[in-house]
């Protein structure tokens, strides 16, 4: 898995708008779509968003790397 979201699973969708006698079901699809988009984005701009802090986070440490000498004499 990379991690990424690549949307709801949509199938059983049919069994909800019959079990609840739904009859617009475009309107309420357009919608429910609509808000999966809104929410998808979000999450994708605060992972992005905590993504860039961490680098930054790494740049200001010094680059992230750390290194170990042992010198024995």
């Amino acid at each position: 898995m990379s991690g990424t979201y690549l949307g709801k699973e949509w199938s059983s969708l049919e069994h909800i708008f019959k079990i609840y006698d739904l009859e617009d079901v475009k309107t309420i699809l357009f919608f429910a779509k609509l808000y999966e988009g809104i929410v998808v984005n979000h999450k994708a701009e605060e992972a992005e968003n905590k993504r860039k802090a961490e680098q930054r986070k790494t740049k200001a440490a010094g680059g992230g790397k750390t290194y170990t000498h042992n010198v024995r004499g």
